[in-house]
């Protein structure tokens, strides 16, 4: 992923001792050399103290801001000590960035209470966040009111600030591919264009007959084709019924997915995965999403836009690859377990390996095995997730999500295809909420816990309904 890029404010006020916002600047440069990020701040002798105070100084720094605007992700105002809210307020304004900000502000020690060292800064970190209240400028406070540049708690301050950066930043412009029409029978996944586009989602559409059309015009013997083909066996284990030339479908599909996806910017996407695909062309979709997933690459089934933002936003927040899931089956009498299903598109970092890769098992008795190669197929191996999902609200004219955590667990499942056990505290109570709200059965989920970072961008940022569930 794109490496984050933050610009810097390290304020200061005349009566504190300027020597404390200097090194405060010096100590905050290096921490975030070390963490791997790169920032933009205005150099030690564009002021006097090399930090912001005056309305001349908050010129300079908006002014290098404005000059970077294509660089910068997100906006650290960090306080030594007390800082001067104006300047602070005034170089966030006058740069116009319109991006996520974090305030942070350093200890005092007891011993340093005095008043010729102390910082004051747990009353300055008041002074500016009420400046951005009154000026309508959200932004994101770090866990403790006050903590040290140099601890632990700050530095997972920044990188969870990095996700929240990478959430807003990468939804406020994405692009999300609608490959092929929604089947006609899943009404659930309907949505409005034009609310994602008020967020500056665009969703940019492609007839399938375009995708299946280049396909046919790849050559046999081509190199591209060649390296595909060893790239699928060696993603999975491919049973010796399944016929070459079946694989080979699947290898030109997956191609002119690539290439569409390439040549139109998507970030994430969503496809027709039946039954056009299978009685068109002859192969499943699965795969091309489950490969595209582990390039960080989301793909949602069934034309399932909304799945596909919901997906891109856990990948943004978690740096790994997301799945679409169904809430499939009840697991057994313990009600807070559930089995969740799809017929075989979860990435292979995603499930336990090894996978096979095979034919669609329930499609295959529609339209026929011999249409249906490229199902990936594996359970969900133990450990946290995250869920997560969006809906347009068309007749209330909003974005509508809901957010939470859960467990993957190691239990027993007979399901063929993609199969998860999930484990969510209180279950029932989500589910009704899912039902009286009219949330799609399909939900996005990804290994681990963003579930702070994703709440964090979607309520302070991106401004969308969120209820998350305890």
């Amino acid at each position: 992923m794109k490496k984050i890029t933050f610009g810097l404010i390290v304020g200061t006020r005349g009566f504190f001792n300027s020597s404390l916002a200097v090194n405060g600047k010096k100590e905050l440069v290096e921490l975030l050399e070390k963490m791997g990020y790169n920032y933009v701040t205005l150099p030690n002798g564009a002021t006097p103290t090399g930090v912001i105070e005056t309305i001349q100084d908050a010129h300079k720094a908006a002014d290098l801001f404005s000059a970077n605007r294509h660089l910068i992700n997100g906006i650290i105002i960090s306080l030594p000590n007390f800082g001067d809210e104006i300047g602070i307020i005034n170089a966030v304004e006058w740069s116009k960035l319109n991006v996520p900000i974090l305030v942070h502000a350093s200890d005092d020690t007891i011993e340093n209470d005095k008043i010729n060292i102390r910082r004051d800064s747990f009353c300055g970190k008041l002074s500016v966040c009420n400046n951005l209240y009154q000026h309508n400028i959200p932004f994101t406070t770090t866990k403790l009111h006050t903590c040290e540049i140099s601890s632990n708690e700050f530095a997972n301050d920044i990188n969870n600030f990095a996700a929240v950066c990478r959430v807003v930043g990468g939804l406020t412009n994405a692009r999300i591919g609608a490959i092929g029409a929604r089947p006609a029978a899943f009404q659930t996944v309907r949505f409005s264009e034009k609310l994602l586009q008020k967020t500056g989602i665009t969703v940019v559409p492609v007839d399938l007959s375009e995708i299946l059309a280049y396909a046919d015009k790849i050559d046999n013997n081509s190199s591209i084709l060649i390296q595909k083909l060893e790239e699928i066996h060696l993603y999975g284990t491919i049973p010796e019924s399944i016929v070459r030339e079946n694989i080979i479908k699947q290898a030109k599909f997956g191609l002119s997915c690539e290439k569409w996806i390439t040549e139109n910017e998507i970030d994430a996407a969503a496809f027709q995965c039946w039954t056009s695909v299978q009685e068109s062309y002859g192969c499943a979709a699965c795969l091309s999403m489950s490969m595209l997933g582990d390039k960080l690459l989301p793909g949602a089934c069934e034309v399932d836009v909304c799945g596909a933002v919901s997906m891109y936003a856990l990948t943004l927040a978690s740096g790994s690859a997301s799945a679409i899931l169904d809430w499939n089956n009840n697991f057994g009498d313990d009600r807070n377990k559930c089995i969740s299903w799809h017929c075989g598109n979860f990435p292979k970092s995603f499930i336990q390996n090894p996978i096979e890769i095979s034919n669609l098992q329930i499609m295959g008795t529609i339209v026929g095995e011999d249409k249906c190669f490229g199902a990936v197929k594996g359970k969900v191996k133990p450990g946290p997730f995250t869920f997560f999902r969006i809906s347009t609200d068309d007749t209330k004219g909003l974005i509508r999500s809901y957010l939470g955590q859960g467990e993957y667990t190691d239990d027993s499942c007979e399901l063929d295809g993609g199969t998860a056990i999930c484990k969510v505290n209180n279950l029932q109570s989500l589910m009704k909420y899912l039902c009286k709200n009219g949330f799609e059965h399909h939900v996005a989920m990804v290994r681990g816990n963003v579930s702070d970072v994703i709440a964090e961008a979607v309520e302070t940022y991106l401004k969308w309904d969120i209820y998350k569930h305890e």
